[in-house]
């Protein structure tokens, strides 16, 4: 681009005997010279549009040194005025004229500068671009679709809000039982006037009821999703995730509960000899049922290190009444069910210490813990 210079001396305008100024072939008083000096200098010295503006002002400005001397005409005589005022007129438009042309050598500069900064090589590759990043609970249930999905079960799906029977009562919850106690459940204005108040389901074991009294067996299905309960703490959160588990068919046994259980978890953790152990316990929707614990270095977190037990999730045959509840024979129809939380896995597979972090939003945690959303999740990540 053309930044020729072409503020200073114009072609009318050449130096006079001594230090004075002839402009168009007038001489200049020394007042009007100084001025015409000190404004060249003062444009040389301007290197950006900010430094050209405060120059502009100074000199043609209402309170600038041109526009001062032109007020100072009014004092003059007649023929002092005519002459002085001709002298001031062809100094403004000669100051004028260098003032632009600074303005637009000073705009050609930084245009010339903007593009040589701003330029582009289109032959080089793309810069790698910042993206979100999969949160470790959508991965873990990804994770866990991909590995009971190979075994042949399917995701289904149920609302948040239930009922009292699909909740409790069809699962063979009594009336008595802790789970329906308000410090422990979240309950809902009621739909009807005398009806059961609605709750935010404590569990997604009314996927299964729903699932059971709409399908014919037979049946194979995880349900994960959201749960709730009265519960917070640095392992406990009153919303949170779960993911269970249904079989139903015939000749269905213990034998076939157990080795799901441990052909999952050992692909999920990723440790092929994980020492996993059946101990009795109690569910009101499962006979016989039993807690499942894993093998781990309790000083180390290591999991299938050391002589220590973790308990990781609950199991069982499903009970003969949460069958007939559904509509199901159990003379004929035999299934086991598996429950397990989804964030306790998590924080066990990724060693994470706290379950808070999991729902306060902060990007620097999850640009740590979070997965690529490019790379979907495969079988093979837990095997």
């Amino acid at each position: 681009m053309n930044t020729k210079k072409r503020w200073g001396f114009g072609p009318a305008e050449i130096r006079g005997p001594g230090s004075g100024f002839f402009v168009c072939g007038v001489a200049m008083s020394d007042d009007l010279t100084a001025l015409r000096e000190e404004t060249d200098a003062a444009l040389r010295d301007a290197a950006d549009l900010r430094a050209w503006d405060a120059v502009r002002v100074g000199v043609l400005g209402k309170s600038g040194k041109l526009t001062a001397l032109l007020k100072t005409l009014g004092q003059a005589t007649p023929e002092e005025r005519k002459e002085r005022g001709a002298a001031l007129n062809r100094l403004k438009e000669a100051l004028s004229e260098a003032i632009e042309a600074r303005r637009v050598e000073l705009e050609s500069a930084a245009l010339e500068a903007r593009l040589t900064a701003e330029r582009i090589d289109i032959t080089r590759p793309p810069r790698p671009r910042l993206t979100g990043a999969i949160h470790p609970i959508s991965r873990t249930i990804e994770e866990m679709t991909a590995i009971f999905g190979a075994m042949g079960f399917s995701v289904a799906e149920g609302p948040d809000v239930e009922g009292d029977w699909h909740n409790f009562g069809a699962l063979n919850i009594p009336a008595h039982h802790p789970a329906r106690a308000d410090h422990d459940t979240f309950y809902l204005p009621s739909e009807q006037e005398g009806a059961a108040p609605r709750v935010l389901r404590t569990h997604t074991s009314p996927v299964q009821i729903r699932t059971m009294l709409n399908a014919e067996p037979p049946i194979r299905i995880i349900a994960p999703g959201r749960t709730y309960r009265a519960d917070h703490d640095a392992t406990h959160s009153p919303m949170f995730h779960q993911c269970e588990g249904l079989v139903i068919g015939r000749g269905i046994t213990l034998g076939h509960l157990k080795g799901t259980l441990i052909d999952f978890l050992r692909a999920f953790f990723g440790v092929p000899g994980l020492p996993v152990r059946f101990r009795a316990s109690y569910f009101p929707f499962t006979e016989p049922s039993m807690e499942v614990d894993i093998g781990w270095n309790r000083k180390t977190g290591e999991l299938g290190g050391g002589g220590d037990w973790l308990e990781i999730l609950g199991s069982g045959m499903v009970q003969p009444k949460v069958l007939a509840n559904c509509g199901i024979d159990p003379r004929e129809w035999q299934g086991f069910a598996f429950g397990m939380g989804v964030e306790r896995v998590t924080m066990l597979k990724h060693g994470i210490a706290d379950l808070r972090p999991f729902y306060d939003s902060d990007l620097r945690w999850l640009r740590h813990y979070g997965f690529n959303p490019l790379a979907p999740v495969s079988l093979h990540e837990g095997v």
